[in-house]
């Protein structure tokens, strides 16, 4: 199993690159797509676009919430999983209101994670790098998502951060087949 976590500003080529990689893997590729369109005209747009960049022949499963089940029965050996994105999903859960449980998702994500066989790329917007949110559910996020990435920082045998899309290696760094 390789694992690696790619993480970004918005629009910063996180996609794109997490979708060259699972090209140059030459596996069969499963993306993980965790956004929701609701009522949000803009977000729908962005996700056809999304689908609209993808190969026809990669299998797209839409997990807004279950999302260590989902990675249970996708991540497979031979399989290529991307996840597309762990910030949308925090959002998610978040949303879910006082039901949902947001530390055991995160925990169970992370106990998972170097159980998976197969390849696996976590994409993630970098929201530490801003002010601090002027609300209490938006503070709730940026420190959720924080630590979900020092998290799963620890565990990814790579880390990669995009900025200008361009990859920066913070672990593991290039293979020989450029991934």
């Amino acid at each position: 199993m390789s694992s690696t976590l790619i993480l970004g500003g918005v629009r910063s080529g996180k996609s794109r690159f997490a979708q060259s990689l699972a090209e140059r893997s030459g596996l069969p590729v499963v993306y993980l797509a965790t956004a929701t369109p609701g009522d949000d005209a803009e977000m729908r747009s962005r996700i056809a676009r999304h689908r609209a960049q993808r190969p026809p022949t990669w299998r797209t499963v839409e997990e807004p919430l279950a999302l260590s089940h989902a990675l249970e029965s996708l991540a497979q050996p031979g399989r290529f999983v991307i996840v597309d994105c762990l910030t949308l999903w925090l959002t998610n859960q978040l949303l879910q209101g006082e039901q949902a449980d947001v530390s055991a998702e995160v925990e169970h994500l992370c106990e998972l994670l170097p159980a998976l066989r197969g390849d696996v790329v976590l994409i993630s917007n970098e929201v530490g790098l801003g002010v601090v949110p002027a609300t209490p559910l938006s503070r709730r996020f940026c420190d959720t998502a924080g630590a979900l990435h020092q998290r799963l920082g620890a565990i990814c045998e790579r880390v990669v951060f995009m900025m200008a899309g361009l990859p920066q290696y913070l672990r593991g760094g290039e293979d020989a087949n450029g991934r």
